[in-house]
């Protein structure tokens, strides 16, 4: 009879399915829309659905976890979690040449910024695995990067003598370009520090804006995208990836495409009007109560001068960093996408 047993038990766990891969991820900004609209209900509900139970998902986000979203990949590469996501400017100071993904003002549209990303993303490919130990499983954007100002600005003029945060290296060297002075500044304490003076504006999306109630520390919203579009690297540890089988690594990858990826480019389509409408009550926010600063349009001669700046002297100082391998590629790839050639 034990034997019996024994043997039935052992024919039962043959016959039941493979346990599920459950996977630890870590998130991007818990309290802004890329994680609560996208990245929660695609780990929580639909990865499970997506890969008939083959991967499961324990979701956080690094600020949740009270770390820096610089040292993401750093601890993803270590293995402390299975997969990570932060914004890839975040790590431009273990990695320069990760800079390129997102230049600041030569994507103005979520199809330009999506051709941007798209030729990019061999390089960002190669970039994660060298630096990180990290296999790219998506990238995904946050809105354009506006400016958020106490006080009055009329034009890009104005922003000189400023003290701003920037949202990366690279928009912080654009900004010190134009004259103002770049500071550094986590976004979680942009709004206290606006409070107390310590910076006069800040560079973030203008949905990323809207939810963290910079609105209510500022005046003026300049729409140039001076900071590009803060992609979101979604990349796995290494081993871990190379651990799955073929058809597990293409299932993985394809859901997050489709699941995760694919839906936050599409709610950039058109989703800047509704941001914009909520931060200046000029039309209707789905989202929530309606603020009332005081929108700027930038002006040709606003976007020529910073054009220049950009081409002139930003571009350069990043090619000086990154090295000329990286820029040659990126001149191939990127530079022909976005009709810019770095010298």
């Amino acid at each position: 009879m034990k034997l019996a047993k024994a043997l039935l038990t052992g024919t039962a766990l043959l016959a039941s399915p493979a346990m599920a891969e459950e996977l630890a991820v870590v998130g991007s900004w818990s309290n802004l829309p890329l994680y609560q609209d996208f990245e929660s209900p695609f780990w929580t509900e639909k990865l499970p659905q997506m890969t008939d139970g083959e991967f499961t998902a324990q979701l956080t986000s690094f600020d949740q976890m009270g770390i820096a979203g610089a040292d993401v990949y750093r601890m993803l590469g270590d293995g402390v979690f299975d997969v990570g996501s932060t914004v890839a400017d975040y790590t431009v100071g273990d990695a320069p040449e990760l800079e390129g993904l997102d230049v600041p003002l030569i994507a103005n549209t979520p199809a330009e910024a999506r051709s941007m990303v798209k030729a990019a993303r061999p390089m960002v490919e190669e970039i994660m695995r060298n630096r990180f130990n990290a296999e790219v499983l998506g990238i995904a954007p946050y809105p354009p990067q506006v400016v958020f100002c106490k006080g009055e600005v009329g034009s890009l003029a104005d922003l000189e003598g400023k003290k701003i945060r920037g949202s990366g290296r690279m928009t912080t060297k654009l900004l010190e370009a134009l004259g103002a002075e770049g500071v550094n500044i986590a976004f979680s304490e942009v709004p206290g520090s606006l409070e107390r003076a310590v910076i006069d504006c800040a560079v973030t999306g203008a949905g990323s804006g809207y939810s963290a109630g910079w609105w209510e520390v500022t005046d003026t919203l300049m729409v140039l995208p001076l900071g590009g579009w803060d992609p979101v690297v979604i990349a796995m540890n290494g081993d871990r990836y190379d651990g799955l089988s073929g058809d597990q690594q293409s299932m993985l990858k394809s859901a997050v495409a489709e699941g995760l990826e694919a839906p936050a480019w599409d709610a950039a389509q058109g989703g800047l009007e509704g941001d914009i409408a909520c931060l200046t009550g000029q039309g209707e926010c789905a989202a929530g109560d309606a603020a009332s600063m005081t929108l700027v349009q930038p002006s040709e001669a606003d976007l020529a001068a910073a054009r220049k700046v950009l081409e002139d002297e930003v571009l350069p100082d990043w090619a000086s960093r990154a090295g000329a391998e990286w820029v040659a590629r990126w001149n191939d790839s990127v530079g022909k996408a976005v009709g810019v050639t770095v010298q």
